[in-house]
């Protein structure tokens, strides 16, 4: 009884200082943990939101990149990471759906190894080749496809690409091997040159090198024009079917995050979402930016689950 009554004063003791750290949040540097490389949409991405966080939080954004096993080795350090609101995974599909999916044994469990914070939007990708294939659209990239002796290399810098343009081939009875890089910067030397042929990449990695005249664009990977390029037609006006899939962004933090602080960024990336200039950097790489309460964050994460794993079993991809 009185071990039970011990605990309980303990309990209540450390109460007031754990409330106290919440309301003193943030007190030195926050850490974005992003699950692809320098140079990455996710990279670019962070760093726009950072900035703005960083003048209304009054502390450093500092963005970690951790790149490899589609987003593991980033949800893996976030999860084992203090509760302590100093550490944030910007995170994408890749982890927070596909890994769970994709691996037998999963490093993690998304609904109870993390918090939720919030949605942070969605993402737009455009199918491009290398200019030595000869197709300007994608009936073209098709028909090149079908007669190619051997399938055509596709690169992938996450998951959202290798799913995807796995059900493309799956779509139209062709045959694509893919070449899969930790991100798309890693993926875009190879592209360029040949070495691969094709990508469904996101406009962050693409855009330049289709100005720049490096590489063609066919189609968006959606069923809508992009106002990037207003002149490509989209993947259903290109006559396809849409994909179930799409890329999303989410952030989300280690487990046990105390309420105080998911409230507090909660509330920070909400109005930096909101903010003109934040929009406008971020549709400049394609983004729609939006955000979301924590509640609906998990609810939607729990939903992704399970359909991208209907996706990867329709893509033909089984768990590792």
């Amino acid at each position: 009884m009185l071990r039970i009554i011990a605990l309980a004063l303990s309990a209540v003791l450390l109460l007031p200082q754990i409330e106290a750290q919440a309301q003193a949040w943030p007190s030195k540097p926050i850490r974005f943990v992003i699950p692809f490389g320098a140079g990455s949409a996710t990279d670019a991405l962070s760093r726009i939101v950072g900035q703005e966080l960083e003048q209304t939080l009054g502390q450093s954004i500092i963005i970690v990149p951790k790149p490899g096993a589609d987003g593991a080795l980033a949800a893996g350090e976030v999860k084992r990471a203090a509760s302590d609101g100093y550490t944030f995974m910007f995170g994408t599909n890749s982890p927070l759906a596909v890994v769970p999916n994709i691996l037998k044994e999963p490093p993690y469990n998304v609904l109870t190894d993390f918090t939720p914070v919030t949605y942070l939007g969605d993402n737009t990708f455009f199918i491009v080749v290398n200019p030595a294939v000869p197709a300007r659209t994608i009936a073209e990239l098709v028909a090149f496809a079908k007669a190619s002796p051997t399938p055509l290399n596709y690169a992938t810098g996450n998951t959202y690409a290798l799913v995807s343009t796995s059900m493309f081939a799956k779509n139209n009875g062709i045959k694509l091997e893919a070449v899969r890089y930790k991100s798309e910067p890693d993926a875009m030397t190879d592209l360029l040159s040949g070495r691969v042929q094709l990508m469904n990449g996101t406009a962050t990695s693409t855009l330049p090198q289709v100005r720049a005249g490096k590489l063609r664009a066919l189609s968006t990977s959606f069923p809508q024009r992009s106002p990037l390029m207003p002149e490509l037609p989209s993947l259903v006006e290109a006559g396809q079917p849409p994909f179930p899939i799409g890329p999303w962004f989410a952030l989300v933090g280690p487990a046990g995050l105390p309420p105080e602080i998911v409230a507090a960024m909660n509330k920070a990336m909400a109005a930096a979402l909101a903010k003109p200039s934040v929009v406008a950097a971020m549709q400049k790489h394609g983004f729609i930016p939006k955000s979301s309460t924590p509640a609906a964050l998990a609810a939607y994460m729990k939903e992704q689950l399970g359909v991208w794993k209907t996706a990867l079993k329709a893509a033909g991809i089984e768990p590792q």
